[in-house]
């Protein structure tokens, strides 16, 4: 019996990936922009983490300004375009804006400044900083993701050589490889990544620290270390049948399909995915989107309990992702090939150390739910094994430990941001844990 699921024409899967929001027209940016009042204490600033002047990028569209509006924007977050476009605006930027208060509509900032920065890659990313002269010292980053471009664009500025140090044979990281095609394209995360090389970068590809070159060789040839590794390492779920065909890992499931080869994704007719994260949406409503008849999301919690943005809950109910919550996987059965997952039906007990309830097993509660595909997202981890290789590095919890105030490590020549240090949060917050960074290590070296 085949179990993928049918194939559909290049047509339909386009259809399938559509962009959720479509830019805006000229006309239409304009009309939006001069909806904003310009508040005085500007609470949307205050609610993203990179705190761009939101009003007044959005006051220059009105004037006509799209240059002094993407130096506006650029001037605090150097990942602005994919933040734009994947950034939860509904709770951050949007969210915190005064027309809610209103019962009114908020202004739609992630759609404004996602029209300003098409606008500036558009007319070719014209220079909008001068770098310093340079200072004479050089600083290496271990990878191209959101974290390390920001906090290498930042360095550059300051007259640092700055070169990044990139695994994967493309840079930009999850922004690259790892954010929804229906939310944006794989060429703006590359866009960013030229806009970084523009101000003198030089960024290395292909190169694993470690194994290409020793974290030893990497400490004698710059001043300091910034290391913007992200999450690599997906966690297990820890039962029997994990290593059968048809077991993926949420992430390398997403990484496949951003590259929009469609018909190169193999999808199951019957999906399972385990978790109920903003990563395990994504997973399932891209298994839909690729034809996959029946998708179904396993969570150990209560809906309510989910750790995925309402939005993204949204989307995926709209998809027709079905939602099987108070379950958990207790083993994948299949012979040689994944065929069902036997699962628990749970109960909530005490709350653990974030404030959520313990899920408990019902015992006698098993059943088997038919499945020839699982995606396991199940949260991920760094990578221990490189890490290990930095002497007085400190990790715990999962993540590299840091100076909240300076983000440097327990190695006073590295420091640190992004997922690697936060255990997995947006991507804005890794552009301005990367910014934050670069002053930081501005300091130290003409301090110390």
């Amino acid at each position: 019996m085949n179990n993928i699921a049918s194939k559909l024409s290049n047509e339909e899967y386009e259809a399938n990936f559509a962009e959720l929001h479509p830019p805006f027209t000229s006309a239409a940016a304009t009309v939006e922009a001069n909806r904003c009042l310009y508040c005085f204490d500007s609470p949307c600033m205050k609610a993203c983490p990179t705190h761009i002047d939101i009003s007044t990028f959005i006051k220059k569209i009105t004037t006509g300004n799209m240059k002094g509006s993407a130096k506006t924007i650029l001037s605090s977050n150097w990942i602005a375009l994919t933040c734009a476009k994947a950034c939860p605006v509904n709770v951050l930027c949007e969210g915190a804006c005064v027309y809610n208060a209103k019962g009114e509509e908020p202004i739609q900032i992630g759609r404004l400044q996602r029209y300003v920065m098409d606008w500036y890659v558009e007319k070719g990313m014209p220079q909008l900083f001068t770098p310093a002269p340079k200072n004479g010292k050089s600083v290496g980053i271990i990878g191209a993701g959101p974290s390390g471009l920001a906090c290498a664009a930042e360095l550059a500025l300051m007259g640092y050589e700055v070169v990044i140090y990139e695994a994967k044979h493309i840079a930009g990281g999850l922004d690259t490889h790892g954010i929804a095609p229906y939310k944006m394209k794989q060429q703006d995360s590359l866009n960013e990544v030229k806009m970084v090389e523009k101000l003198g970068v030089t960024i290395k590809t292909g190169v694993r620290v470690g194994e290409t070159i020793s974290v030893e060789d990497l400490t004698k040839k710059h001043d300091a270390i910034f290391l913007g590794v992200g999450l690599k390492t997906p966690t297990r779920l820890g039962i029997p049948g994990e290593e059968l065909n048809g077991v993926y890992d949420a992430l390398t499931f997403i990484e496949k399909v951003t590259t929009r080869k469609w018909n190169s994704v193999d999808v199951g007719k019957r999906v399972a995915v385990i978790g109920a994260g903003n990563t395990a949406i994504d997973a399932a409503t891209e298994a839909k989107r690729l034809g996959a008849e029946k998708v179904c999301m396993l969570y150990r919690r209560s809906e309510k309990e989910m750790p995925a943005y309402k939005f993204e809950f949204e989307l995926a109910k709209k998809d027709g992702i079905e939602f099987q919550f108070l379950t958990a996987p207790k083993r994948i059965l299949g012979n040689g090939k994944v065929e069902a997952v036997e699962c628990l039906k749970m109960e909530l007990g005490e709350k653990d150390s974030e404030g959520r309830r313990k899920p408990k097993p019902i015992p006698g509660s098993e059943f088997q739910i038919p499945v020839d595909m699982l995606i396991k997202s199940a949260g991920q981890n760094i990578e221990e094994t490189f890490l290990s290789g930095i002497p007085g590095l400190k990790t715990a919890g999962g993540v590299v430990v840091v100076n909240s105030e300076t983000l440097q490590t327990t190695n006073v020549k590295f420091f640190a941001g992004g997922d690697c240090i936060n255990g997995g949060k947006e991507v804005v917050n890794a552009a301005a844990d990367g910014k934050k960074a670069a002053g930081n290590i501005d300091r130290w070296l003409f301090v110390k």
